[in-house]
């Protein structure tokens, strides 16, 4: 299973170094808000995202983001595929003047290349948009399971210039 892991995080790297896949946002807005860690920190459930070679096949889809005490964020990603469970533990790294909105993120090791960005989130943090810089990714997150929010945020993705049609809704 971590060999699957380790080729999905390569995958990632190499598609989002080498340009190929669909842009569903050729201008990424910067994010707009400043993220408070330890808000931010807990469980969320992918409502919907880019379909992307190393989530291919994957419903149920959870991410648990942690503080560590060196300043990091341990990352936690499960996925429910053919009714095996994957999982995948990384780090992130704030960038420096990001209003901790920006970070780095590793799967595999001390690299530190993949980027995360918290383009807008929900004041209470109940809901965040997740995309990076080359427009190809992007994840709706949210606490709940929510038709609704799925809704709401999928209006927002849009007003931030998100091909909304590239969707794929995450069964959970």
């Amino acid at each position: 299973m971590r060999a699957y892991w380790l080729l999905a995080a390569t995958t990632f790297l190499l598609t989002a170094c080498t340009g190929a896949g669909p842009v569903g946002n050729t201008l990424v807005p910067q994010p707009k808000k400043s993220v408070n860690i330890a808000a931010y920190s807990g469980l969320w459930y992918e409502l919907a995202r880019y379909e992307n070679g190393f989530e291919r096949g994957c419903e149920a889809v959870t991410a648990r983001y942690t503080p560590k005490v060196n300043g990091e964020v341990g990352v936690l990603n499960t996925c429910r595929d053919a009714g095996t469970v994957r999982t995948i533990e990384g780090s992130a790294r704030v960038v420096a003047d990001s209003g901790n909105a920006k970070f780095k993120v590793s799967f595999f090791g001390p690299f530190y290349v993949g980027n995360y960005w918290i383009l807008d989130r929900a004041p209470d943090y109940s809901w965040a948009i997740v995309g990076e810089p080359s427009g190809r990714y992007l994840w709706l997150l949210a606490r709940s399971r929510s038709k609704a929010v799925l809704s709401a945020m999928t209006r927002r993705a849009e007003g931030l210039g998100y091909d909304t049609s590239l969707l794929k809704v995450t069964r959970h």
